[in-house]
């Protein structure tokens, strides 16, 4: 078993074992005691304690972290300004380290209750094997779809000189003239929060009947934000970056960074199967640690509500949900 102290050879040698495709439990019990489904801050945190707790877990990860045009995450200690990717890297390693972890790239089919216990099928990308495996408990973690306004030019410059957290990328944009585009009901929210870093915002509903109501209109204007509602033509940009905005009358816009609100969806239909209570936008609906309406599973991180936050939130839900599995593991015992 590997514990904290133990040589890298050795957890490399439990790890194998793990891992090896021949490996099982006894006959009549379930092949894991917990199936966590995405590979993010919040499922490998999960995961982490979970095998420090001695659990045996299974990690299933599409490999599409909604985050992939991001170059650089903020605000997590220690690794302020660290690759997402390098990031996601550093935690895996960590997690495979411990002989009760096994991690899988894999695209999750169906989650389905057999009896006291969940089966897990699963499609395997990258050249992985395809799973069907049993758990105790089933951890949701996989994050969400995201769609950009419908705008030429915006992906070139998504993660670079736009980006959708405002905590995030909000410093390193400071003190310039800043776009807050999108079309959703929380749009003057969001253009508000943008002023913290920048005393020149503008909020572009891109022709859309976004919900800006007088009251919300004027608190804009107050706040010194400009409403721009003519749809945007293009975003423009060179070899060096992002150059402005042009709306489609023409108008040129020297606003070269800023920021999106995408629309989020929770593709969760491989959850059909399981009688999960879900808010009007489809997230996960969960208590203060992380269980779900059905028992024996449990939800962390951006697919649950409110939606997208900073990663190190995302991992700190995680841990919860750890210590909320390790509990009721503990009084079904009794």
């Amino acid at each position: 078993m590997s514990e904290a102290g133990a040589t890298p050879a050795a957890a490399s040698e439990s790890a194998a074992a793990v891992n090896d495709p021949a490996w099982r439990i006894v006959d009549g019990e379930p092949d894991y005691d917990v199936v966590v489904i995405g590979g993010g801050p919040a499922g490998l945190s999960a995961a982490l304690n979970l095998v420090r707790a001695r659990k045996r877990t299974l990690v299933l990860d599409s490999n599409r972290p909604r985050h992939s045009a991001t170059l650089v995450s903020h605000g997590f200690l220690t690794r302020d300004g660290v690759s997402p990717l390098d990031l996601r890297q550093l935690a895996r390693d960590e997690v495979s380290g411990y002989a009760e972890a096994e991690i899988q790239f894999a695209l999750v089919s169906s989650v389905e209750q057999e009896d006291e216990h969940f089966r897990v099928r699963a499609s395997g990308v990258r050249g992985s094997a395809d799973r069907d495996v049993t758990a105790r408990r089933v951890v949701v973690t996989a994050g969400l779809a995201e769609t950009l306004p419908r705008i030429q030019g915006i992906r070139s410059y998504y993660g670079t000189a736009l980006h959708s957290c405002l905590e995030c990328d909000g410093y390193d944009k400071r003190d310039q003239p800043l776009a807050m585009i999108g079309e959703t009901d929380d749009l003057a929210e969001r253009a508000l929060l943008l002023t913290s870093w920048s005393d020149t915002v503008t909020a572009f509903t891109n022709g859309s009947d976004v919900a800006l109501s007088v009251v919300g209109e004027e608190t804009l204007l107050a706040a010194g934000v400009t409403v721009e509602r003519r749809p945007i033509a293009e975003i423009t940009g060179d070899r060096t970056g992002m150059t402005g905005i042009t709306l489609d009358d023409g108008t040129a816009l020297d606003i070269r960074a800023g920021f999106i609100r995408p629309v989020w969806t929770a593709p969760l239909d491989y959850l059909a199967a399981l009688p999960l209570d879900r808010d009007d936008d489809g997230l996960v609906r969960i208590d203060s640690v992380g269980r779900t309406s059905l028992p024996g599973v449990y939800a962390a991180g951006d697919i649950t509500p409110p939606g997208p936050q900073q990663l190190i939130v995302a991992a700190g839900a995680g841990a919860k949900v750890s210590a909320a599995i390790l509990a009721d593991a503990i009084h079904a015992k009794r």
